[in-house]
């Protein structure tokens, strides 16, 4: 039987490698895996549509799909997945030691769209009782100036977001021009050392447990996207992949809880078993129902910040395919 040529364009994580490296194969798909960058696979699938399965931003893609692009639809693969509360940093010598004390401060974004952002600023509102038309929003490139948003904005009244293409956060968060920056990323300055730069939450890994159990949100980053048309063509695409990285993230899941060095992380199996106290048996889940309480909780943030432009409904995201796809 002739194989349907595919590519795809999708960061390293070894709960795809079994994928990418060909040792599971999508039935009748024979993929071509490029192993890229992720912001260069956001940008050139965002941009010229290059590929025809990608790994893409949820939030961009989201916002895309509430202002009706119908260039292409996903399946309910989450290839990145990270509690957010580590992602707020600030100046040691600023006022700033707790959330409320962001109002009335400048906070630097490099989006106001980046997905991390969004799951940030809705648990600082939902969680914290933030504001935010209180804070001045300043959106530049983490580590160099330049970057711009990628998708049209819908900002709610009140919220102030002011462009500096001329600065980055690290260097203006170094000078005291802004206060704090929410970023995927942790900033150079950080990285480096910088004695005036710290976490918000330093204790983040307690408190963004504790938060995942008291909310059932374990944030989702990125999901896969298909060329709708090719999808159209070959109805079958979705389901055949879908299974695929369920099966290579089901090997990498295995690997994990090897009492072994698979990973070169100490006790890495018994991080790997506490997790799964945490979440359950498969910690990493793909499809809508597992998803369910994650998804809804983003789409909501995502319409009260503008980058929804209407309220979607989970559905509106995955095609048609796997709908009725329960967690495995």
């Amino acid at each position: 039987m002739n194989r349907l040529p595919l590519s795809l364009a999708i960061s390293y994580y070894d709960h795809v490698a079994d994928l990418t490296g060909g040792r599971v194969e999508a039935e009748g798909i024979d993929l071509t895996c490029l192993l890229l960058p992720i912001e260069e696979i956001f940008f050139r699938f965002l941009t010229y549509r290059e590929f025809d399965v990608s790994e893409i931003s949820f939030a961009k893609y989201a916002s895309l799909i509430s202002q009706g692009d119908q260039s292409f639809t996903a399946i309910p693969v989450f290839p990145m997945r990270i509690a957010r509360h580590s992602s707020i940093y600030i100046r040691r010598d600023a006022p700033v030691r707790e959330p409320a004390d962001l109002a009335g401060r400048r906070v630097g974004v490099p989006e106001w769209a980046q997905t991390a952002g969004v799951y940030c600023r809705g648990m600082l509102v939902h969680q914290y009782g933030l504001d935010l038309t209180s804070v001045d929003w300043v959106q530049a490139g983490v580590n160099q100036p330049g970057r711009a948003e990628k998708v049209c904005l819908k900002l709610p009244a009140g919220v102030k977001l002011v462009p500096r293409p001329d600065k980055s956060l690290s260097e203006m968060l170094v000078s005291g021009e802004i206060d704090a920056a929410i970023t995927a990323h942790p900033p150079a300055c950080f990285e480096n050392g910088h004695p005036n730069v710290r976490r918000l939450f330093e204790d983040f890994v307690e408190i963004e447990t504790r938060y995942v159990r008291e909310t059932g949100i374990f944030p989702i980053m990125h999901t896969v996207a298909i060329r709708r048309q090719l999808q159209d063509e070959n109805p079958w695409i979705a389901m055949n992949l879908l299974t695929a990285f369920e099966e290579a993230k089901r090997r990498s899941i295995k690997r994990a809880l090897f009492v072994g060095s698979c990973f070169p992380i100490p006790w890495g199996y018994e991080h790997a078993r506490r997790a799964q106290g945490l979440f359950g048996k498969d910690y990493w889940p793909y499809g809508i129902e597992a998803n369910r309480t994650t998804l809804d909780a983003f789409l909501q943030y995502a319409f009260e910040q503008g980058i929804c432009h209407k309220r979607l409904q989970i559905e509106e995201l995955f095609c048609s395919q796997v709908q009725k796809r329960v967690r495995v």
